[in-house]
């Protein structure tokens, strides 16, 4: 049976850190039941943002059994689960369904920088082996190749591969996979400051960076321009532009983890060879903060 791809606005869940380095187990737990309290449509623990990278094998199943254990059914777990060694993939996502994930992501192979046959093939090879639904997530500024567009719509043809978080950056790239894919897959923003543009040319929601700090308001963006509002869209989009821009200061998720500790959320730790925020980038994050109502 053709699995049905992801909708509305989930949260590219940050990873809380203790002061001493380790998993936050308890502010992980307050921080998922916050986001689906808030709205959220879905949760993606240990992706790019949740620094899954310079995580170990069991902090990362940690994480996500964690999210899977707070979340009780109440929202699809989208498990990152990527890896640039399609074997290590493919036993990082048979982990992930073991431990409840309902869908996982994967990420483009980075570094190695296969042709297109080969990302084919990689995603493929993955989709065949775990009966779980896939999402594509193509990051080229992360894994220094791009998934054309004609790549992801060979890909859509898998009854597994339901969904692409497309971060590219490339409009014209995603309108040409918003225009020709199957009506059971879905083409996510993976970009939050491109999700106004996205949805009015027909996309289907976002994989947020910014909802860490706003859940609310960008589920409620996200329903308004899926729904046509495009107006009322773009009045949110504007109340949190100051946020989105700030939020990407530095690298993701150097300023979103400031950010939450601002808000009392989590301990603002991230790991090497990430550092915390400079100081000098503090009052346009707590200023765009301010804007979008995350602090008084």
């Amino acid at each position: 049976m053709t699995e049905i791809g992801l909708v509305g606005c989930g949260t590219a869940l940050a990873t809380p850190f203790t002061a001493a380095g380790a998993i936050d187990e308890r502010a992980l737990r307050g921080f998922v039941d916050w986001q689906i309290d808030e709205g959220i449509d879905f949760v993606v623990p240990c992706g790019s943002t949740g620094e899954a990278a310079t995580m170990t094998a069991a902090e990362h199943r940690r994480v996500v059994e964690i999210t899977v254990e707070q979340a009780r059914g109440r929202v699809p777990v989208v498990a990152g689960a990527g890896s640039n060694d399609t074997v290590k993939a493919i036993e990082q996502s048979s982990v992930m369904r073991e431990i409840g994930a309902t869908h996982l992501l994967h990420v483009s192979p980075m570094y190695n920088k296969p042709p297109q046959r080969g990302i084919i093939a990689h995603f493929t090879a993955i989709a065949d082996a775990v009966d779980l639904p896939i999402v594509v997530y193509n990051v080229p500024g992360r894994t220094g190749s791009n998934i054309e567009s004609a790549t992801t719509l060979a890909l859509s043809a898998h009854p597994r591969i339901v969904s692409v978080k497309e971060a590219s950056g490339n409009l014209a790239q995603i309108t040409d996979c918003i225009a020709s894919k199957p009506a059971s897959f879905t083409v996510l923003s993976g970009d939050d400051e491109l999700t106004l543009a996205v949805l009015a040319l027909g996309g289907d929601g976002l994989i947020s960076v910014v909802s860490n700090v706003v859940p609310k308001l960008m589920t409620e963006l996200v329903r308004l321009g899926r729904a046509g509002r495009i107006g009322e869209a773009r009045a949110i989009h504007m109340r949190l532009l100051a946020w989105m821009r700030a939020a990407f200061v530095e690298s993701n998720p150097i300023p979103v983890k400031a950010a939450l500790a601002m808000m009392g959320k989590c301990e603002n730790v991230v790991r090497l060879p990430l550092l915390t925020m400079l100081p000098s980038n503090n009052d346009a994050v707590r200023g765009a903060l301010r804007w979008a109502g995350a602090l008084p």
